[in-house]
């Protein structure tokens, strides 16, 4: 099951971005992993947001925000092409959720954990990828 995690300096979203940007980061996660979009693989997919206290997030250069989105997907859920999918559109969302332009790019960065099969558990039981491959399958069937 996909998590992602947003860590932000407090203040550094927009308001209307503060309110969305949680969900529309597991959206963008769910799309890129290719999950259906069902009720099940939805409450599945977590988002965090950890807001920094002022001062406790700076540069060597400077004091300007800077953002950290970690993902952490089954091995092999994603291809590269996935991956860089995923980087790029989680990047456009939280510049869109923090009033910033393409050109401040860098002050976003996304790093992929891939958590190797048989390590993640849920609902008291070990989930293997294929089982949630299988899962998938039979939700867009259902669909």
């Amino acid at each position: 099951m996909p998590m992602i995690r947003l860590t932000a300096p407090a203040g550094a979203l927009t308001e209307q971005g503060r309110g969305s940007v949680q969900r529309d980061l597991a959206a963008v996660l769910l799309r890129w992993e290719g999950a259906p979009d069902t009720a099940f693989f939805r409450a599945q997919a977590w988002s965090h947001l950890v807001e920094l206290p002022p001062g406790a997030q700076a540069t060597a250069e400077d004091d300007a925000p800077r953002f950290l989105v970690e993902v952490t997907v089954p091995q092999g859920a994603l291809s590269e092409r996935r991956k860089a999918g995923l980087v790029e559109e989680a990047t456009r969302t939280v510049l869109a959720a923090a009033g910033l332009t393409a050109e401040e790019a860098l002050r976003v960065w996304v790093l992929v954990h891939e958590q190797p099969d048989g390590t993640w558990g849920a609902g008291g039981s070990v989930i293997r990828h294929a089982d949630l491959v299988a899962l998938a399958k039979g939700q867009r069937a259902d669909a």
